[in-house]
């Protein structure tokens, strides 16, 4: 059977599907999505068996094979709609409007035609405005996906203007097409409509009952909505070409989203990111520990041993040291400049801290404040993440950083408490306002502790411009490292073990 891109789903390599799927595939890399090449192969082969029509199925088999986290799953899915689009001349934006309704599972005859009445022509070209949308109302009072499709492509077409060429992202088709339909008002006539059905039978709708409904149109709506535009992503992709579209929709994946720069719903993505990785993290931290180097010669031991083997020392034997849990300070400053990646350290911090003997946290914008006790025994780390934005001490003068007097507020406190078991993490992008920097408490503090680490959310490329001082304190330190996002950290934690 001939799909509807014009090849059949088992045709052997070489054909315009698998030029399609390995352009998918470059695509998904270029993401980010680590595709590898027998991951490659296995997609191909199962395309074969799976017909392009049944679009689900074959997407499914395409994510069972490419996909293997499930964060990485809203980039598959734009993706696919990109290069699987239905295209061909249906599609072009100088088409004709029944050829618009012709893969649906709509009859041109019997659909949006003839849901219009003797009136419609040209598949829904003679309607009227009030005549859509009464039928519009229609079909989302009865939940006609087919119908709402053949609405969706005809709306696409009336109220969105596209042009071929025309350099404008597909938010701005979306915009001009629902402003056209009212959707809102579409709604709140269900609505009216369910309430007035419940008085007709004697017993006006509950609360409960309302929400109920509100919430089964609101689900019709949102259908609707996403019809429009897979719509407008299928027109622009006929007009512009697949790669085109690819890198205008193209996003960062949760774990390279930058943390000084995250969007609200990119953020709400990290906070769900973050505590998959930090179970890895401690078991990784864990097995370190265990799968440390051996430690001193054990003579007596291993003479004993020995004895089975004719007095020949064939099995050595070792002491086996057992390194106790670290524990660790963080001292993070919460500057307006750096306080979503110190707020997204400290979810990382906090979700290991059964990895440590102890965890210790500070706070510093020009002073500095311990806030160790906000993280106890709260199941809610959001609370305890507004307390301290709220509640800690750390403005001394002016609220503008100071890292020089915030560390020696640390030394003169809490400098006695930092001992051979402690890794220190220190986490701002040390742009100081031209103080006094106090690198020699940091010489001190790596002296006396196991490790030091800084984690800067700058990009290097900025380090020791203006007033950044990172340099003056990188040279008393175990280790500086660019953390920007979730991959940088994840390599970073391989450090503190």
């Amino acid at each position: 059977m001939t799909s509807p891109t014009g090849v059949t789903a088992n045709e052997p390599d070489g054909s315009p599907l698998f030029d399609l799927l390995e352009g998918f595939v470059m695509e998904l890399r270029a993401a980010g999505l680590p595709v590898s090449l027998s991951e490659n192969i296995d997609a191909a082969e199962a395309v074969k068996h799976i017909p392009l029509e049944d679009r689900l199925a074959f997407k499914y088999a395409l994510a069972a094979t490419l996909v293997k986290n499930d964060a990485h799953w809203k980039t598959f899915e734009t993706l696919f709609e990109v290069y699987f689009s239905f295209r061909g001349t249906e599609y072009s934006l100088d088409g004709d409007a029944d050829e618009l309704v012709t893969d649906l599972d709509v009859d041109p005859d019997e659909g949006v035609e003839q849901a219009a009445g003797d009136g419609g022509q040209g598949g829904g070209d003679g309607m009227t405005p009030e005549e859509l949308a009464e039928l519009l109302y229609q079909a989302l009072l009865g939940g006609d996906e087919s119908l709402m499709r053949a609405i969706a492509r005809q709306a696409v077409r009336r109220f969105a203007s596209m042009e071929p060429g025309r350099p404008v992202g597909g938010t701005y088709y979306l915009y001009r097409t629902l402003r056209n339909l009212d959707l809102d008002g579409v709604l709140e006539r269900l609505m009216e409509q369910a309430r007035d059905r419940a008085g007709d039978d004697g017993q006006p709708l509950s609360s409960f009952e309302e929400r109920l409904e509100r919430d089964e149109y609101e689900s019709r709506v949102d259908k609707l909505r996403k019809e429009i535009e897979a719509e407008i992503r299928r027109r622009l992709v006929a007009d512009r070409g697949a790669e085109a579209m690819a890198k205008t929709l193209r996003k960062p994946l949760p774990e390279d989203v930058d943390f000084m720069h995250a969007s609200r719903e990119e953020m709400v993505m990290l906070r769900r990111a973050i505590y998959p990785l930090t179970r890895k993290l401690a078991v990784r931290l864990a097995r370190k520990r265990r799968h440390k180097r051996k430690g001193k010669l054990d003579f007596r031991n291993t003479v004993r041993h020995s004895l089975s083997y004719g007095g020949v020392p064939a099995e050595p034997k070792f002491r086996h040291p057992k390194p106790a849990k670290p524990e660790i300070f963080v001292i993070a400053d919460i500057s307006g400049s750096v306080a979503a990646f110190a707020r997204f350290t400290l979810h990382l911090v906090y979700a290991i801290s059964s990895q440590f003997s102890k965890v210790r946290s500070f706070v510093f914008i020009d002073g500095l404040d311990e806030v160790t006790a906000y993280f106890e025994g709260v199941d809610d780390i959001t609370e305890a993440i507004h307390r301290v934005n709220t509640e800690a001490d750390v403005v001394w003068v002016d609220g503008h950083s100071d890292y020089g007097h915030a560390f020696e507020v640390f030394w003169e406190r809490f400098g006695d408490e930092v001992g051979p078991k402690t890794t220190v993490l220190v986490l701002g992008d040390a742009r100081n306002n031209y103080h006094a920097a106090q690198a020699w408490i940091m010489k001190e503090v790596q002296q006396k502790a196991r490790k030091l680490f800084w984690l800067n959310p700058e990009p290097k490329a900025y380090w020791d411009t203006g007033d950044s001082i990172v340099g003056e304190y990188a040279v008393h330190c175990d280790g500086v490292f660019e953390v920007r996002n979730l991959r940088q950290l994840d390599r970073f934690v391989d450090n503190l073990a």
